[in-house]
């Protein structure tokens, strides 16, 4: 029993972060710890674990199968009708999906992340991209998720959009990146800032391997 309603206060947290900070508006001077990325990071598992494919959920859902690829992949935000219906479509029971999503907020002016407290996680099918996640935080109207990116020579995947502006700081190697038609060599040191809903891909281009420190700033999809 104290189980089951500790995982129904978690489903709370989780609808009242939706209601009274997407939906009414409001905003807040303190950092909110975010859970966001996890829900959909959970989305994926259990979608795949049912061997459901991104069009079944997609049409149970009544939204298009590239908003939950985003979604799946951290490159949008959902809202809150799209992330319970993606949650129904899945069939599954509320307290089973929300149970090891870890939700709380930090009155901290410093927030400290240990190294060892990285999350890795994957995004789409690529080969020698490798992320960890340093945080990802509601700060007043933005949504920013700080993460390393290892890329591996090599390595390979499509060309992506992310519904976010990126900034990306190359903390070793040299990598090019392609964004639209363009192409930009970063070395080691160098960064860039740029509106991710345009194509984009970076490819390591010195040594065995590149790492970049990369943080989105998201929009909220509609």
């Amino acid at each position: 029993m104290a189980g089951m309603t500790s995982n129904l206060h978690k489903l709370t947290s989780v609808l009242r972060f939706y209601i009274y900070h997407r939906l009414s508006g409001h905003t807040n001077s303190i950092m909110q710890d975010d859970i966001l990325f996890q829900i959909s990071n959970k989305l994926k598992e259990v979608r795949k674990n049912k061997g459901v494919t991104l069009q079944e959920i997609a049409d149970e859902a009544g939204v298009t199968k590239s908003l939950v690829s985003q979604i799946e992949n951290s490159r949008t935000i959902p809202s809150l009708p799209v992330m319970l219906g993606l949650i129904q479509a899945l069939d599954i029971d509320l307290n089973f999906f929300f149970k090891d999503i870890i939700s709380g907020t930090s009155r901290e002016n410093v927030l400290i992340r240990k190294k060892e407290s990285y999350q890795p996680f994957t995004k789409e099918n690529a080969k020698g991209f490798f992320y960890q996640r340093i945080f990802s935080k509601q700060f007043k109207d933005n949504h920013i998720d700080v993460v390393l990116l290892r890329l591996e020579k090599g390595a390979r995947r499509p060309m992506v959009r992310t519904n976010a502006y990126e900034f990306k700081y190359v903390l070793q190697g040299s990598v090019e990146y392609t964004v639209g038609k363009n192409k930009y060599v970063l070395n080691q040191g160098d960064s860039m800032f740029f509106d991710a809903n345009e194509l984009h891909n970076p490819k390591c281009i010195d040594g065995d391997e590149a790492l970049l420190l990369v943080i989105y700033f998201f929009n909220e999809t509609a």
